[in-house]
């Protein structure tokens, strides 16, 4: 059953769970709501242990995503609280309302050395509820107060809130911003990312931080074969109009419980072209369709995956946008907010 607003169809177990459950699919069920728990986080700042990002730290503010994204690689996560990749992701959200405590005791740790981290790899930081617990915005107050660097990903045009935030590290070089704009087709978002930001409206967010001296790029992702891969050069275009510096994107990755969740998203949703888009998956991914393996994941590999990042390329060089690139931030203006407390003598 496709329930409006949600991107996953079912709930699927996890691998984790040894009991398999099934739904009759001949009975009504109600749509599920979502639900909201408090999470006491012991630590925040998460080491990444991937070569193929480009930060080594990261943040991640809420446990699972109301956007719902079918395409998620963070889906499953959830397993390890018990809960299903699927419906449970973006409808049992866990919030870290500790996260701002957490983060200044790691900045005031005896001999802390200042790296980038980044807000919102694994779960949005601006997904909805943020509206209302502001617990991104705690965190970039933490941010710009000790003067430390900092980038966000986000697909939400909320993003814009915290621009006077965004604007005082953008004036001291700590800060930069990846907006990701997957389509411009409100039809496919509804469907594929359905509590998003419409495209327009982050191209919007894109033109407004821009405006400020705020350092935005684009991120594609994913890109999708035969789903949105023939939006490339609009997207990157009027990214580049609107004021972003770089571009980059990620071609579709399906760890785990993602890729069957995907599967049953486009048997619904696009079954006139569903084998279509698994076969360039997998003729991307060694036949089948994920490879964890370094250097593949973010970009594939063979014909077909060649032909996207080339198409990517040419349309960078059309927009005179920088493709891939990365901002350098300053490391070198951390330092505790005062100099004359107690922390301060040891």
């Amino acid at each position: 059953m496709v329930y409006k607003g949600r991107g996953a169809i079912s709930n699927k177990n996890s691998r984790f769970d040894t009991l398999n459950s099934e739904w009759d699919e001949e009975c009504q069920r109600p749509a599920p709501k979502t639900v909201f728990y408090r999470e006491s986080a012991k630590s925040i700042v998460t080491k990444n242990q991937s070569p193929d990002v480009p930060f080594d730290f990261s943040i991640n503010p809420y446990r699972g995503c109301e956007h719902g994204c079918i395409y998620c690689f963070a889906r499953p996560n959830h397993a390890y609280v018990d809960l299903s990749p699927g419906l449970d992701f973006e409808t049992k959200i866990f919030i870290k309302e500790n996260a701002a405590e957490c983060l200044e005791r790691t900045f005031q740790r005896r001999g802390y050395k200042p790296m980038p981290i980044t807000l919102g790899t694994a779960t949005d930081p601006y997904q909805p509820i943020e509206r209302e617990k502001q617990i991104t915005r705690s965190l970039l107050k933490l941010m710009v107060r000790y003067k430390h660097p900092f980038s966000l990903i986000t697909k939400s045009a909320l993003v814009c809130r915290d621009a006077d935030l965004l604007q005082q590290a953008a004036q001291m070089g700590l800060v930069k911003v990846m907006i990701s704009v997957t389509t411009l087709s409100n039809e496919l978002k509804a469907r594929l990312e359905p509590r998003t930001a419409s495209g327009e409206a982050r191209l919007r967010a894109i033109d407004m931080l821009s405006s400020q001296g705020i350092p935005v790029g684009l991120l594609m992702a994913p890109l999708i074969p035969w789903i949105n891969d023939n939006e490339v050069e609009e997207i990157v275009s009027r990214s580049a109009k609107a004021g972003a510096e770089s571009a980059n994107f990620i071609f579709l990755r399906l760890p785990l419980e993602v890729a069957p969740l995907f599967q049953e998203w486009l048997q619904n949703h696009y079954p006139d072209r569903a084998e279509r888009v698994l076969n360039s998956i997998r003729h991307s991914r060694g036949g089948k369709l994920y490879e964890a393996r370094f250097g593949e994941r973010m970009r594939g590999r063979g014909v077909i995956a060649e032909l996207l990042s080339s198409r990517f390329r040419k349309a960078c060089s059309r927009s005179a946008i920088q493709y891939a690139g990365s901002r350098i931030l300053d490391q070198s203006q951390f330092s505790l907010p005062c100099k004359n407390n107690q922390l301060a003598l040891f």
